[in-house]
């Protein structure tokens, strides 16, 4: 599996142990310990992966998070923290993350997960289906043929959609695949629909059960 990975954690041991499983993995890979220095590397360089530590001497992972999906939004990240309270993941998973580890974790997992997204971009990444093209390269979604603009978790909602087009739903397992949770709360989902609706994405209602493209 070929990928570069850049690592925000100021834990050295922490750090160290990451460094060694990427290597064995053949993983390229850089490590930062402060935010200052991550986010001026990613100016010049964009990883596929992003492995973000919350708790920062100078700042927060989230921050970290919050940048890369404004600017480099095709970048992978997996926030690895402390805090594995239900509400911190969730609230790193809502504000645009790929997945969240909670410390301590096993080295084997980190890699297997980082193997699962760095598999994930080697997919196809033009879908075109109806009138819908999304680019998962370039982040570039047209409908009817004119660039539409949308933000991290649309992008991945739709784009998971027409990875299943045809296909029944259901609320659970778009939340599971998009969200990265199962809640009984479905009203962020039905929101993101009726906005991609509202651009001219075909959904349909499958009533009790989920949504069909």
């Amino acid at each position: 599996m070929k990928g570069t990975v850049f690592i925000l954690e100021d834990d050295t041991s922490i750090c160290g142990l990451i460094k060694v499983a990427l290597e064995m993995n053949g993983l390229e890979f850089k490590a930062f310990s402060t935010l200052k220095s991550f986010t001026a590397a990613l100016l010049g360089e964009q990883p596929d992966v992003a492995l973000l530590d919350i708790m920062l001497p100078d700042g927060s992972g989230l921050d970290a998070l919050r940048f890369i999906k404004e600017k480099f939004p095709a970048v992978s990240c997996i926030m690895l923290s402390a805090l594995s309270k239900e509400e911190d993941k969730v609230n790193g998973l809502n504000m645009g993350a790929d997945d969240y580890i909670a410390k301590p974790f096993s080295v084997l997992e980190l890699t297997a997960r980082v193997n699962a997204r760095l598999r994930g971009k080697q997919r196809q990444s033009v879908l075109s289906v109806g009138n819908v093209t999304l680019n998962s390269e370039t982040f570039v979604c047209e409908i009817d043929g004119k660039e539409v603009s949308l933000n991290h978790k649309e992008f991945e909602l739709l784009q998971y959609f027409m990875a299943n087009h045809g296909k029944v739903l259901s609320r659970e397992k778009l939340l599971t695949a998009v969200w990265g949770y199962d809640v009984g709360e479905t009203r962020t989902l039905d929101n993101h629909v009726a906005r991609l609706r509202k651009l001219g994405v075909k959904i349909e209602t499958i009533f009790g059960v989920g949504y069909k493209l």
